[in-house]
């Protein structure tokens, strides 16, 4: 197929994405998540209808919370105490396990839920959480002019989001990597480099998304966000030593070093395909770690490289912030599709752009690629098929298309986000 052909496709699939086809889409998509859900959860107990723990991965955090309040601070990362505690919770034997994976200073976050009976805290959490998307999506869709004629469109897509879906099911934290993600967004918006820093050093409790940031922003000579960074996570690091001691660090620390493990062991045979980024989509392609190893560190440096380029262009700070997001989520090991709600801003952003530029010759790309990049996460499990995590092509297309955009407008674009950070 010829450039040309390609184009031709982008563009013809660009066509079909109208407003209100994308609507109805994402209205039909959420009636059909939710409803699915509604109807799993609706049981009495803890055991949803397939028999599964409702909120699953909520009782790691409740499980660490209950052990700091109880001051078995020894007992944070032994997996067979965590695995007592949850038998405690179900009441009844469960092939459920779920070690604890993030750093102690999680559990304090969750004290006060530790009080309260497992569902309830969890439902608390969740219901918590969804406020503070919408919270998020609401403050970022201010900034995107184009899109203020969309308001039904936004709050579908926010609602079907496959990403979204799954972290309320689940009763996951991925929230906090969204909030620290948006405020770093508005910081760079304003010029305010170091408090971005400090936001995207917040990061350390989930130290893989700070795997390719630091990298990209020391190689892009950004030192005051690296500074604010460094701060941040030794900050937060150094007040949780101090707090927990130790012993206690040390065995967060060995925990880290044994993750895939862990991760097999809650998710055996999906943990893969339930993944989202350059590691995964080369474990999931080849038969031979070493080579897909390789390949991850290749592909992982030449995704470091467009973000560095990208981030050093003159052009928009909402395409500049979405090639850093984007390279962080690719070059992150282990990122679940939960994780991706990180995307969430990313997503209005760019769409905002592509309406505010419609005759740009990357307008049409874009917008088909946002689409799939929307929507494939929801098939990850079926990946396990053709061994091909097919989301992981569209970011990386999504990379390259603003590696482009920006290298070769630079300052000339028109997107309404300007403001280099």
């Amino acid at each position: 197929m010829k450039a040309g052909d390609v184009v031709l496709v982008f563009r013809k699939g660009a066509h079909g994405l109208t407003r209100r086809r994308l609507r109805v889409h994402a209205i039909l998509l959420a009636i059909c998540a939710w409803s699915v859900i509604g109807a799993d959860f609706a049981t009495s107990g803890l055991l949803d209808r397939a028999g599964n723990i409702k909120f699953q991965d909520f009782l790691q955090f409740y499980i660490s919370a209950k052990l700091i309040r109880q001051r078995r601070l020894d007992q944070l990362f032994d997996p067979k105490i965590a695995a007592a505690e949850l038998h405690a919770i179900v009441g009844q034997p469960t092939k459920v396990a779920l070690p604890t994976v993030y750093g102690p200073q999680v559990g304090l976050l969750f004290l006060g839920f530790s009080r309260l009976s497992f569902l309830a805290a969890a439902v608390l959490w969740v219901a918590v959480s969804v406020s503070v998307y919408f919270s998020c999506c609401y403050l970022v869709w201010r900034m995107c002019p184009n899109l203020r004629g969309s308001r039904g469109l936004v709050w579908a897509a926010a609602v079907a989001y496959p990403a979204f879906f799954h972290f309320v099911v689940r009763g996951q934290i991925a929230i906090l990597i969204l909030v620290c993600f948006v405020a770093a967004f508005f910081a760079f918006r304003s010029g305010w480099n170091f408090l971005a820093g400090l936001a995207l050093g917040a990061l350390v409790f989930k130290p893989q998304f700070l795997v390719a940031i630091p990298l990209i922003l020391i190689a892009a000579g950004a030192w005051r966000i690296v500074a604010g960074i460094v701060i941040a996570a030794a900050g937060q690091l150094g007040a949780t030593w101090l707090y927990f001691g130790t012993a206690v660090m040390r065995a967060y620390a060995q925990t880290l070093l044994h993750i895939p493990n862990n991760l097999s062991l809650v998710e055996p045979p999906f943990s893969q395909a339930q993944m989202h980024s350059l590691r995964a989509f080369w474990l999931l392609l080849l038969a031979w770690p070493g080579l897909s190893f390789g390949l991850y560190v290749a592909s992982s440096i030449a995704i470091l490289t467009l973000a560095v380029l990208s981030w050093k262009s003159p052009g928009s700070s909402a395409l500049r912030f979405s090639a850093l997001v984007f390279a962080a989520v690719l070059v992150n090991p282990h990122v679940f599709v939960y994780d991706l709600l990180v995307l969430a801003p990313v997503f209005l952003l760019l769409t905002d752009w592509v309406l505010g530029n419609p005759l740009h010759p990357a307008a049409a790309r874009i917008s088909v690629l946002l689409y799939l990049a929307y929507l494939l996460p929801l098939f990850g499990p079926l990946a396990l098929l053709p061994r091909l995590q097919l989301s992981v092509p569209a970011f990386v297309a999504l990379q390259w298309t603003l590696f482009i955009i920006l290298r070769r407008d630079g300052s000339q674009l028109t997107a309404g986000h300007g403001g280099a950070a």
